[in-house]
């Protein structure tokens, strides 16, 4: 089979291909230079200084968010939970500024109702995430509506391996966690929160329920009773709604508090 050839169609196609790629090229180098956004130094020696965990726990989309609004003025420079103190203090050497102190924070479960302490009032064999369970009867299987679902929605969410579940409940190395607050976000319950890391005593409940109705559902839950608040020589404790809480600021570790509580509901951080 004989094919006809036109090769000046072939080399007019070419140069108009060529021409048009030529056109494209020089139009959109005009338009990145029209179009360039000048990035201040300082804010990429920020960027290069921060983690890069993109976690979002300083309360922006991520690092070069952050780093953004760390040089307009817009955000502490220690405002990255994940770079703690050291990080800070190289940012602000980059801005020029004193950085400030830095309290070292760390996420804390408060329930200690594990499947040996606390009563359920059903079994439970549905989906494995605590997210889920507003779907349930109750809002799950355990008896205590305060406590630990312990299905790991915040195992899950935490990108430093700082979460795991130990005996149906979540427990946080405080070492490993990094502050970033995802757990505090993803947990169904609001039972975590963030504390100093040198806190030396926690109430490790979360219940609102008078005395009574925590006896039934959970043998180290807090009754509200009041015996730590009257024992504390340093006024650190407070008890609202049947639930003793410390102030970490006040708290002398003494461990009064621990050792007179009845319910043993006071631990050691």
């Amino acid at each position: 089979m004989v094919i006809d050839m036109d090769f000046g169609a072939i080399i007019t196609a070419v140069l108009v291909i060529s021409l048009v790629g030529i056109f494209i090229g020089l139009f959109l180098g005009i338009a990145g230079l029209k179009l360039k956004v000048d990035v201040d130094p300082k804010e990429e020696q920020v960027v290069n200084t921060l983690p890069g965990n993109n976690c979002g726990g300083c309360g922006y989309a991520g690092c070069s968010a952050l780093a953004a609004a760390i040089v307009k003025g817009e955000a502490a420079v220690n405002a990255c939970p994940v770079g703690g103190d050291k990080v800070a203090k190289e940012i602000a050497k980059i801005m020029g500024v004193e950085a400030g102190e830095s309290i070292r924070m760390t996420a804390y479960v408060k329930c200690a109702g594990d499947c040996d302490k606390a009563a359920t009032d059903y079994e439970y064999s549905g989906v494995q995430d605590c997210r889920m369970l507003q779907f349930v009867p109750n809002g799950g299987p355990k008896a205590c509506n305060y406590g630990c679902l312990g299905y790991g929605s915040c195992v899950k969410e935490c990108p430093f391996d700082a979460i795991h579940l130990e005996n149906g409940i979540a427990v946080v190395d405080k070492d490993k966690c990094k502050a970033c607050g995802k757990c505090v976000t993803v947990c169904p319950k609001h039972i975590i929160e963030m504390i100093p890391y040198d806190a030396e005593y926690v109430v490790a409940c979360s219940s609102n329920e008078k005395g009574p109705v925590v006896m039934k559902e959970c043998q180290v839950g807090c009754i509200g009773c009041g015996i730590c608040r009257k024992n504390c020589p340093s006024d650190a404790i407070d008890v609202t709604d049947f639930l003793a809480k410390i102030d970490p600021e006040k708290c002398t570790a003494c461990g009064t508090c621990k050792e007179k509580c009845p319910k043993k509901t006071i631990h050691t951080h």
